[in-house]
């Protein structure tokens, strides 16, 4: 008696195949495209330029220098005028805005007296410190955000209204250099291919019945943070 085979499971088989092929040739093709895109370096050091210092104290008695430094190399804050800083102080919305800029390490200097200090650098765009340097309101709110910035990531209790800017030396002990990110966190984020996870993926044929003139691959891809959820790719 002749062998019965189900066609059903011979079809789902077939099926499970093609998936399969499916999921290899665009894995290659994710793989190919990785190794394809230049190398980008997450970081670069810089050496700031001096600017001023400010004296200040942590707790009661040590003493704590600033170093204002600049760099062209520090993004520039949005541009606001006198006025607009002002308005946007006096609103609800003060918190929001930000100004970049780099906290280095604590190094211990000398004063001038021999006795040992803690001196700190923060730098911020060339441009902005031009504009720190010609307005005395831009110059205290901004003395002001870096010393809280200082403060929150040093967990250090800072003398904010106890802070003067030293007349005749624009930083204490060295200024050394420094490495800034060059690049935001991604919006897409790369894949770890050591554990490949492919995307869900389904593909239908156009039109459905008959022979298909191309096949739409519809992608979901989770993890891309944008307007639309996946994306639509067309196999000829």
């Amino acid at each position: 008696m002749a062998s019965q085979t189900d066609k059903s499971l011979l079809s789902a088989e077939l099926e499970e195949e093609d998936d399969e092929e499916f999921r290899q040739l665009l894995l290659q093709a994710t793989q190919k495209i990785q190794s394809a895109m230049p190398s980008v370096r997450d970081s670069k050091p810089i050496q700031p330029q001096p600017g001023f210092c400010i004296k200040t104290h942590a707790g009661s008695q040590e003493k704590v220098f600033v170093n204002i430094c600049r760099s062209l190399h520090i993004p520039a804050p949005p541009d606001l005028s006198h006025q607009e800083l002002e308005c946007l102080i006096e609103s609800d919305s003060a918190s929001s805005f930000r100004i970049p800029m780099s906290l280095g390490e604590p190094h211990a200097e000398l004063d001038n007296s021999g006795n040992g200090c803690i001196a700190y650098d923060v730098v911020i765009n060339s441009g902005f410190f031009s504009k720190v340097e010609a307005d005395p309101f831009f110059k205290e709110f901004f003395i002001t955000v870096a010393l809280e910035g200082l403060a929150d990531k040093y967990k250090m209790d800072v003398n904010h209204p106890g802070w003067r800017i030293l007349k005749n030396r624009k930083f204490m002990g060295s200024i050394s250099g420094q490495t800034i990110r060059t690049k935001s966190s991604p919006v897409i984020q790369e894949m770890d291919f050591s554990s490949p996870v492919l995307p869900k993926f389904t593909i239908l044929a156009e039109p459905a019945g008959g022979s298909p003139e191309f096949l739409l691959a519809e992608i979901h891809l989770p993890r891309v943070v944008s307007s639309a959820g996946g994306s639509s790719w067309l196999l000829q």
